[in-house]
């Protein structure tokens, strides 16, 4: 799940982060959660997250999602800002998430080109999860790139990746759950996801290249659509 947002937070915002934290009452499997690390600048959420990861840190990992929500891709080639940036979101989740951190990475927006690949591994990085394979977004793997060529520069550097679940080579994730007529075939897709990991397995699985697993995101603004009772269409 994503997180993002400077400054004071909205209504809305603080809305689906109350949501979000009961809906977690409500069952015991292990959540990822990225977060752009210029949220913490908001004593609100800072407070929030300190309370929350009290509570559920044994089946807590966060990621990271950037230190804004700059679309690296959309712009040209930058390594030298991309690696500045990610070591300033670095430090700062590592801060506030302790041993919750994981290098772990989700490009704001889902905008990630091949050339980010090196410079995320040599920040340390060793899963991405940022590839939408679908045609209809391929423009986020940058000018004249395909999502088999950001595949093959995660590969070439040792990075996991772990791209989204699709629905008929279709986005089924994030705004497609809410997105008529793409929200009538993400859903249906989502209702069809294996069940859940455990803590017991969770990581170990994630980051092994041979197991098969399933990626679903959405972002915790959804948790406020319908006055706070909207829940992730999981089996």
């Amino acid at each position: 799940m994503e997180m993002g947002l400077k400054n004071n937070l909205s209504e809305q915002f603080q809305l689906g982060l109350d949501a979000f934290e009961k809906w977690m009452s409500t069952h015991s499997h292990p959540i990822t959660l990225f977060i752009i690390a210029d949220l913490f600048e908001s004593e609100i959420f800072e407070k929030w997250f300190d309370g929350f990861l009290a509570k559920h840190n044994s089946r807590i990992t966060v990621g990271c999602h950037g230190l804004t929500h700059k679309s690296w891709s959309a712009w040209p080639d930058d390594n030298i800002g991309f690696s500045h940036a990610l070591k300033t979101s670095t430090s700062i989740l590592k801060k506030h998430a302790g041993i919750t951190f994981r290098h772990w990475f989700r490009a704001p927006a889902g905008y990630i080109a091949p050339w980010m690949a090196e410079v995320l591994a040599q920040e340390g990085y060793v899963l991405d999860s940022s590839v939408n394979p679908s045609w209809l977004v391929k423009r986020k793997a940058g000018r004249g790139n395909s999502w088999n060529d950001v595949e093959r520069a995660l590969e070439r550097n040792n990075i996991v990746s772990r791209p989204w679940m699709t629905s008929f080579s279709l986005p089924a994730n994030g705004p497609a759950l809410t997105l008529f007529p793409l929200s009538i075939l993400a859903k249906r897709a989502w209702r069809k996801t294996p069940p859940p990991f455990h803590n017991d397995d969770f990581e170990s699985t994630l980051m092994s290249k041979t197991a098969e697993v399933t990626t679903v995101y959405w972002h915790v603004l959804d948790h406020a659509r319908k006055a706070g009772t909207w829940t992730p269409p999981l089996r």
